[in-house]
């Protein structure tokens, strides 16, 4: 059995996506207080909960981290595009963002 995800590969969520960044294989030895606090849990026993999957021979380590949806700059129409033109604004362009 091998991991499900990849290193480097974003996945979609409701809001915005995590991106893995990496996999480690580790032993069930590995899997100590400190890391099943360091990833969110209470201890061991509850990672092993939420984590096991099938037969659960294989254990790896993934590390990730979320990735805001990205905002959409709406592009001004009509008269306020004329407005936003007067004060500086390029048509779609924010001046935020430079």
């Amino acid at each position: 059995m091998y991991p499900r995800v990849q290193e480097g590969v974003r996945y979609r969520m409701e809001e915005g996506e995590i991106e893995v960044d990496s996999i480690l294989p580790i032993s069930f030895a590995d899997i100590t207080p400190e890391l099943a606090r360091e990833s969110g849990f209470k201890g061991v026993i509850d990672l092993l909960k939420v984590a096991k999957h099938g037969k659960g021979e294989n254990v790896y380590l993934v590390r990730f981290h979320y990735v805001p949806p990205r905002g959409k700059l709406a592009v001004p129409r009509g008269p306020a595009r004329r407005r936003a033109a007067r004060a500086g604004v390029a048509a779609g362009r924010d001046p935020r963002l430079r």
